[in-house]
């Protein structure tokens, strides 16, 4: 890579472990680069302060909440975690304003995993101000871009008028209202992003199947393994999302989150997620070892309520995997990929099977 890249993230400690494996992904594949990660919590601070990761900064909550005193406000109305989503915006606002070396930033969700170099988002990304990614979603999840066209996943901005004017202007809408329901024309920090490409200049749309590939699109592309790269539709993975992936019992048995979208095959599955869990492992041993005695024994957080919730299409899809001998297995009955047709076929169903109950119920009784 030509010039210094700089990302940035923000997790809490229950977060800590996906936090250093998408850290490490970076340092193989964007060596240079530096990761920003604003530290939602003091053991997140005292933990990178311990480990000392070359490619790391950390950024405290206090200093960012001083320099944005509209967050106060904001944070005494919302929920910690669409607290979380406000500070979207302003994360990457403060990085450029506060870093004068800093010409483009790249926000990244801390659940993701870098395959492949980012070089390919940046050339992709051409001369643009903006940088978003689409869903992506098949046609029989396409309903769910009622909550957004785009994915907050990734994202980035150059520091130039557009992207800054963008910043702000997304950083003034979350602090108005951020919350983790629909309405109207929000959704919690993403469904905002469907009005960039109107309301700014120089909003590229990614078109690389590559990036951003996660359990709600994978279905869509064609793979291929060439060496130690996968392929999807012929471009290099470089960057998965692994939202919802689990533990359910220890590091045996595993909550894909792949259920309501589509389970992946067992091929496919073990190259992508193999490697994630691997990294995983890594870090969490790195953070049993370098740990300070303030911050608790630290593990992934487990799906508890996913243990019996929905169990029997659980099992016959497979979206629960157990891990044995380096590898995910899983006990689907024959339907694997087709969970999200089939499921969303059932709720179509369902749901119009209650439009016509409702209609019943109000229709006047006929005359004798």
């Amino acid at each position: 890579m030509n010039a210094l890249n700089h990302y940035c993230t923000l997790f809490n400690v229950a977060y800590a472990a996906q936090g250093l494996a998408l850290a490490e992904s970076l340092q193989h594949t964007d060596p240079t680069g530096k990761l920003f990660v604003l530290a939602m919590d003091e053991g997140v601070e005292e933990i990178l302060v311990a480990l000392r990761r070359p490619n790391v900064v950390c950024i405290s909550l206090d200093a960012l909440e001083r320099h944005f005193p509209e967050l106060a406000r904001a944070k005494t109305d919302r929920t910690r975690v669409e607290y979380f989503y406000t500070l979207s915006p302003f994360l990457p606002l403060y990085l450029l304003r506060e870093n004068s070396g800093v010409s483009r930033i790249t926000y990244v969700d801390a659940d993701m995993y870098f395959f492949a170099s980012p070089e390919e988002m940046f050339i992709e990304m051409g001369e643009g101000s903006i940088y978003v990614v689409e869903h992506r979603f098949p046609e029989h999840l396409r309903h769910q871009e009622s909550h957004g066209r785009f994915n907050v996943g990734v994202l980035s901005f150059r520091r130039d008028a557009s992207a800054l004017a963008c910043l702000r202007w997304w950083a003034d809408r979350c602090v108005e209202w951020c919350h983790a329901w629909l309405e109207g024309d929000r959704y919690a920090d993403q469904k905002y992003l469907d009005q960039w490409p109107a309301r700014f200049s120089g909003v590229v749309m990614s078109r690389h199947p590559g990036v951003n590939l996660a359990p709600w699109n994978w279905i869509n592309f064609h793979y291929h393994a060439a060496g130690e790269r996968l392929l999807v539709n012929g471009y290099p993975l470089v960057v998965f999302h692994f939202a919802r992936f689990r533990p359910l019992l220890g590091h045996l048995v595993f909550s894909s989150g792949q259920r309501q979208y589509g389970v992946m095959p067992h091929a496919l599955r073990n190259w992508i997620y193999r490697r994630y869990w691997l990294a995983l492992v890594r870090a969490l041993t790195e953070l049993e070892r370098a740990r300070p005695a303030s911050v608790a024994p630290l593990r992934m957080q487990v799906a508890r309520a996913d243990i019996v919730e929905h169990l029997p299409s659980r099992l016959i899809f497979g979206s629960d995997w157990v891990w044995v001998g380096g590898e995910f297995f899983s006990g689907r009955f024959g339907f694997g990929q087709y969970s999200g047709r089939v499921l969303a076929e059932m709720k179509r169903l369902k749901n119009r099977w209650r439009r016509s109950v409702r209609t019943d119920a109000t229709a006047p009784l006929s005359s004798p």
